[in-house]
């Protein structure tokens, strides 16, 4: 199942970011083989630094070099599909500044709602940054479930154990960007993260 034939925005209703960017990944994963959904900001600035594009696009080499700092022998977006782990941005545009809208945010997340929702044996999810964490509460107030994650810094609350519908939620950093220049504190918290996911579906 294709998951850019699964789901679209079919309005672009969102003024703040970029639909040039637009990209829901053209890609075929094995849907019940996938146990740890890792939720990111948004579309990358050039659509070549996407997760699924071919070459070493910049979201795969932060990513891998993330999942590697976690003990996590991986060299590729490929091989962390392999392991079960679907990666996807929360926001399917580019930013056109430093923040996204609240509006944006939640308008956004039907259609992550839709994407993950293809995934009937996920056990994990990673939130990589506020405005994944953001996303997923929208989400989840839409089912009737109230807010996963509470308001608060990350660095305060990841400690906690926190759970939508049974599987584990663990609010952490964002791991993607132009370069993997994350301050080494949050660079750590992130591997911890990404090491407690993968252990929870071995």
């Amino acid at each position: 199942m294709n998951i850019n034939r699964c789901i679209e925005c079919k309005t672009f209703p969102c003024s703040d970011v970029n639909h040039d960017l637009h990209l829901i990944p053209d890609i075929e994963p094995e849907m019940e083989a996938i146990k740890v959904v890792l939720i990111s900001e948004a579309s990358p600035a050039d659509l070549k630094d996407h997760y699924y594009v071919k070459g070493q696009p910049a979201f795969q080499k932060t990513t891998v070099q993330a999942f590697n700092d976690a003990g996590i022998d991986v060299g590729s977006i490929r091989e962390l599909l392999d392991l079960g782990v679907y990666l996807t941005p929360a926001v399917k545009c580019g930013k056109t500044g430093y923040g996204i809208k609240a509006d944006t945010i939640r308008e956004c997340s039907i259609l992550l709602e839709k994407e993950i929702s293809l995934f009937k044996n996920v056990m994990v999810y990673l939130l990589m940054g506020d405005v994944a964490i953001k996303a997923f509460n929208h989400i989840a107030r839409r089912r009737g479930e109230g807010r996963v994650i509470p308001p608060g810094s990350t660095y305060k609350i990841r400690s906690n154990e926190f759970y939508y519908r049974g599987k584990r939620v663990f609010p952490s950093y964002l791991q993607v960007g132009p370069g993997f220049n994350i301050e080494q504190s949050k660079r750590r918290m992130i591997a911890e993260d990404i090491w407690h996911a993968i252990n929870l579906i071995k």
